[in-house]
């Protein structure tokens, strides 16, 4: 395995997930070419899924032919663990121009150094709540949950089963990709042998 600390071994594009507490970087060669580092930035704005006021700024340094991005573990540390929304934004240096080049989304999972950690995903978060409510025993903090705007405490029998059943394809499509990351199979899985 690559030294991760090391800007060399850093990976070309953007995290899928990462860890809150954890050091973070990537690399952009694709963009250098057509925004050289010398004439222009680059800078990264996430924000987390429902929006809010917290924003996550993060600037690109000048590699030989590539941005590098760097997120220290004192930064990631402040991160909510969830999911963000972010774009690319490239300036012109000499005239303070700005376009969005890029744009996507990547997931912040619990540092289970943290007592406090809840290692779900939110979609298993939100199936554990929904279900607490059809089977009438939620607790205090469900009324904190909305789907869509709309608290989950207040919606109807029909529409917490699709939003139950909406979110448990979520947490399939999760555990399908953890398991592909780890290089074995899952039911999705369709095997060919040709004689």
């Amino acid at each position: 395995m690559a030294n991760l600390f090391d800007p060399a071994n850093a990976p070309e594009g953007e995290p899928l997930e990462v860890t809150v507490g954890d050091f973070i970087q990537w690399k952009r060669s694709d963009i250098a070419t057509d925004y050289p580092p010398a004439t222009h930035s680059a800078e990264y704005v996430a924000r987390i899924t429902g929006g809010g006021a917290s924003e996550i700024k993060l600037a690109g340094t000048e590699g030989a032919d590539y941005y590098l991005f760097t997120v220290d573990s004192a930064t990631s540390a402040a991160f909510v663990a969830g999911k963000y929304h972010w774009q690319l934004e490239i300036t012109q240096t000499s005239s303070g121009n700005r376009i969005v080049v890029d744009s996507g989304d990547f997931e912040a999972i619990p540092d289970m150094d943290d007592n406090q950690a809840d290692p779900r995903i939110h979609a298993e978060i939100m199936v554990d709540k929904i279900q607490t409510i059809l089977e009438g025993k939620a607790d205090s903090d469900v009324a904190n949950y909305s789907i869509g705007g709309r608290s989950i405490s207040k919606m109807t029998f029909d529409e917490l089963m699709n939003a139950r059943d909406r979110f448990k394809a979520e947490v399939v499509q999760h555990n399908n990709r953890e398991l592909v990351k780890r290089g074995k199979t899952n039911g999705a899985t369709v095997k060919v042998r040709f004689v």
